[in-house]
């Protein structure tokens, strides 16, 4: 008996289409207020307390562009690390 055959089909991203990594940042009070019209004009993101923020790592460069500082807390670039883990830890 064969095995069922799926067929192999390459992956193409359109503008439409295409993946958009996310980031977490936090501004200083007075940075975020020069940030909001360009995370209201740009990236649609999460807030959360405390002046952080869900956005695009696209936005996070606008941000940069326009000089508006902010501390990057976590990427999706950078997948959480095991270290710390017991081992057989599920995590």
């Amino acid at each position: 008996m064969m095995g069922l055959v799926w067929p192999c089909t390459e992956l193409r991203l359109t503008n439409e289409a295409r993946i958009t990594m996310k980031v977490i940042v936090r501004f200083a009070a007075k940075e975020e207020l020069k940030a909001l019209p360009i995370l209201l004009r740009h990236s649609p993101g999460m807030v959360l307390p405390d002046r952080t923020y869900v956005i695009s790592t696209e936005a996070a460069q606008t941000l940069r562009d326009a000089g508006i500082r902010f501390k990057e807390l976590a990427s999706e670039r950078d997948p959480p690390s095991v270290e710390g883990a017991a081992s057989g830890e599920r995590i």
